[in-house]
């Protein structure tokens, strides 16, 4: 008999007698095997192996073989596939469906693959983020008396107070209200001004973020476009006009994606078109304290000088703090003010109050202004060094307007270039890209890119992603790459 019918009639032999021996139960010793079996030891560990290998017995170095104990059968897959007429029978009779595309947000919040950079990124980079000072102002506000408990549903007082005075003009605490960072925000103001199918006007191009809050919430966004000076008030006046919408969403400084400022000759003319349409505005303000070190005195919130209250403000910390610091402001004036706090109260119940606290504590440290003078500074030499960058390796790519504060660049690509073809290149040359196409609720007038420079760790990697850049161009949009465009 050859070693492998031993081995073969040896297993088959140990299968038989598995029925000897309880689940768990140890089997005889390889010793004992060899001598009942007058067989080899190599001869018993390889039958051994081979019941191991199908699943019927367990060995353990040192301890000996097992009967293995029996699998629990894996539960059935659900079926459910019920869902798909549940969820488009609820839509049949909306004028908007409320499908969710998050793909827009996700983009930016996604963290890229190792070894690829950040250009797509909608948060500072670590090393811009006040950690040191967070987790100070943390610590201290986790001591404060009560800082455990149920704060007062509107937020901490002395928190919306410190909101009011930078939200300036006449605004007071009594206005705020304090929410979970600008997206919740955003939600609460548009779910309190606007019923399901109602449209709402937007900038074009604007926050992919919004538009997903607003159609999931059934609204139907209708673009109104912007130039460097921030929206058109002849074309907003046309679109309330031919919409009768009762809803205005704009952010006036730094404008995400083209980085516009509202010029000051049309902040009047907005707040007055919108009060003689009956709607309100609700001013995103996410960037004010992402100003760049050359950006000069900036100009007074929306809010400040609206009496009437036309505006609802949305002001947060985010941005210059951490994706994690999640405390923004709400502040309307009259009778919405209440809607906005039901709703928001409903949603959430509040903001916890350790993080309250802990904003508390932040912004009234020391460590608060000279973390913005540093992030203002940093960001002003990181947008230098893309655009000059760009210039050098890619000066085909348009860039209309460069701000003065935010963290990044918007580009218009060349006729005929196609952004998911440079998206898949850049990817595949190592960094992470914004199409465009999401910006804008209908169809785009040209195709567009936003690049981040705030998201990689420095002036090194901005550089060596534009290189990168370079060359995925001329991958994507080469003569033979199929799009006609020559870069």
């Amino acid at each position: 008999m050859n070693q492998r019918s031993s081995v073969s009639d040896l297993a088959e032999a140990l299968r038989r007698d598995l029925d000897r021996y309880s689940p768990g139960g140890k089997l005889p010793s390889s010793r004992a095997l060899v001598e009942r079996f007058h067989v080899s030891p190599v001869t018993v560990s390889r039958a051994l192996a081979q019941l191991a290998a199908e699943g019927l017995v367990v060995t353990r170095p040192g301890a000996g073989a097992f009967r293995a104990r029996p699998h629990t059968a894996e539960p059935a897959a659900g079926d459910t596939s019920w869902q798909e007429v549940a969820l488009s029978a609820d839509g049949a009779a909306e004028l908007v469906p409320r499908t969710v595309d998050a793909s827009g947000v996700t983009v930016s919040l996604a963290a890229p693959p190792p070894g690829v950079l950040e250009f797509n990124g909608g948060y500072p980079h670590p090393s811009l983020q006040p950690e040191r000072a967070m987790a100070a102002a943390l610590a201290r506000a986790g001591r404060r008396p009560g800082a455990w408990g149920r704060p007062p549903l509107e937020g901490l007082l002395e928190l919306r107070e410190w909101f009011a005075r930078g939200i300036g003009g006449a605004v007071t605490a009594a206005e705020v209200l304090i929410a979970a960072g600008g997206q919740a925000a955003l939600a609460t103001a548009l779910r309190a001004l606007a019923p399901p199918g109602a449209p709402v006007l937007v900038e074009s191009p604007t926050y992919p973020g919004m538009l997903a809050l607003a159609r999931a919430a059934g609204l139907r966004p209708v673009p109104v476009p912007v130039d460097p000076d921030g929206v058109r008030p002849d074309l907003l006046a046309d679109a309330f006009k031919a919409t009768d919408a009762r809803v205005f969403v704009c952010q006036p400084l730094f404008q995400n994606p083209t980085g516009a400022v509202l010029a000051p000759a049309r902040r009047a003319e907005v707040l007055r078109i919108a009060r003689e349409a009956g709607a309100f505005v609700i001013e995103d303000d996410f960037v004010r304290r992402l100003a760049h070190a050359d950006a000069g005195p900036l100009p007074p919130t929306l809010a400040a000088d609206d009496p009437d209250g036309v505006v609802v403000h949305v002001g947060s910390l985010t941005k210059a703090t951490s994706p994690s610091f999640r405390v923004s402001a709400l502040a309307a004036r009259g009778p919405v003010l209440e809607r906005l706090r039901a709703i928001q109260v409903v949603d959430s119940f509040f903001v916890p109050r350790p993080l309250q606290e802990a904003a508390l504590e932040l912004v009234g440290s020391p460590a608060w202004p000279r973390h913005l003078r540093a992030l203002s500074a940093e960001l002003k030499v990181r947008r230098d060094a893309m655009t000059a960058a760009l210039a050098t390796h890619l000066p085909e790519l348009a860039l209309p307007h460069i701000p003065s504060g935010g963290y990044h660049l918007w580009l218009r690509l060349p006729d005929g270039a196609e952004e998911s073809a440079l998206t898949a290149a850049a990817l595949r040359a190592g960094v992470a890209l914004t199409p465009g196409r999401p910006y804008f609720s209908a169809e785009p007038p040209a195709a567009h890119l936003r690049l981040s420079f705030a998201a990689v760790a420095g002036t090194g990697e901005i550089t060596e992603g534009v290189r990168r850049l370079r060359a995925a161009c001329d991958e994507a949009f080469s003569e033979g790459g199929g799009s006609g465009v020559r870069l």
